[in-house]
C-alpha cells in the first residue's frame, strides 16, 4: 500500500518523544492519526507519555533508546521493526546542551554532544532510511536550532557547532534520500520553554534573550511541533532540505530598540 494513501496508518518515531519538544510532537502526530513509536532512553517517562496519550484514543507505544550508545538505537529499531514493520517518518528530538565559556569547554563534553546530537541523529535516520525506501516513502525532520545556523550568547560552542552539523547534515541526507521519495528537513527553534531551557537559561539570560526577538517571547512547544507535523505530511512532498527557522523573527532581526 502506497505510504501517501489518506488510508494508510503511518509510523512515526519520535526519539527523545518523552519529553519537551519530542513529547509535543508525539502528541501532535498522535493526534492527526499516526501511529507513534516514542524512543527515549527515559523508558519510565516515555511509557508515561504513551499511556497518557494511548488513554486519550491514539495508538501510541514506547521503546528505549539512548542515541549516544549505536547498539541501543540498533536494538531499538529492531523492536520498531517486529512492532510495526516500517517507519514512515522520524523525528530527530533527542539532544544535550552544556553552557560553558569557549575557552574552558571541555573536550571530552565538546565530544559527547556531537555525539549524541549529531552521531545519533545519523545513526538513527540510517536505519529509519533503511525501512523507509521498502515502501519509496519517508520523511525525516530533525530538530536542530538557531544555534545550528547564528551564535546565540556565549557558552554554546558545543551546542551551536553540533545543530549546525545538523542542518549540514539534513541537506545531505534530502540530496541523497530524494530518489527514495524521502524528504529530509530542519526545523530550527528559537527559544523554547522546554525543561532544558528552563535549567539552562537564568532570568537575565531570558529577559536578553526576548528582547532580540521581534516577538519578545519565547516559543511554545506547539508551535515547533505543529512545523514538525507539517514537514511530515504529504502536503510537504515538494519540501526538502531545508532549515525552517521557528524563532518569533529572531533571525530576521537586526539592532532592535532603533
Amino acid at each position: 500500500m502506497n505510504p501517501d494513501s489518506s488510508n494508510t496508518v503511518r509510523i512515526a518515531v519520535v526519539t527523545g518523544g518523552a519529553m519537551g519538544i519530542g513529547g509535543a510532537v508525539a502528541q501532535h502526530l498522535a493526534a492527526s492519526g499516526h501511529r507513534v513509536i516514542i524512543a527515549d532512553r527515559d523508558r519510565q517517562a516515555a511509557d508515561h507519555t504513551a499511556a497518557a496519550l494511548t488513554a486519550q484514543g491514539h495508538q501510541v507505544s514506547a521503546v528505549t533508546m539512548d542515541v549516544s550508545e549505536p547498539a541501543s538505537i540498533a536494538s531499538a529499531f529492531a523492536q520498531i521493526e517486529q512492532l510495526a514493520a516500517r517507519c514512515d517518518i522520524l523525528v530527530n528530538s533527542a539532544g544535550v546542551a552544556t553552557v560553558a565559556p569557549f575557552i574552558d569547554f571541555k573536550v571530552e563534553e565538546f565530544q559527547r554532544t556531537m555525539n549524541i546530537n549529531v552521531t545519533g541523529t545519523l545513526i538513527c535516520s540510517q536505519f529509519a532510511a533503511r525501512l523507509m525506501v521498502k515502501h519509496k516513502w519517508g520523511r525525516i525532520i530533525n530538530i536542530a536550532s538557531v544555534a545550528g545556523m547564528r551564535a546565540v550568547g556565549s557558552g554554546r560552542t558545543a551546542y551551536g557547532t553540533s545543530k549546525g552539523a545538523v542542518i549540514a547534515l539534513t541537506r545531505q541526507m534530502a540530496v541523497e534520500l530524494a530518489e527514495h521519495g524521502i524528504t529530509a528537513n530542519a526545523v530550527c527553534p528559537g527559544p523554547v520553554d522546554t525543561p532544558l531551557t528552563q535549567k539552562l537559561h537564568s532570568a537575565q539570560f531570558r529577559q536578553e534573550y526576548s528582547k532580540a526577538i521581534p516577538m519578545e517571547r519565547y516559543g511554545h512547544v506547539d508551535e515547533i511541533a505543529t512545523t514538525v507535523q507539517f514537514l511530515a505530511s504529504p502536503q510537504a512532498s515538494y519540501i526538502t532540505g531545508i532549515a525552517m527557522p521557528v524563532d518569533g523573527g529572531f533571525l530576521a532581526s537586526g539592532a532592535r530598540g532603533l
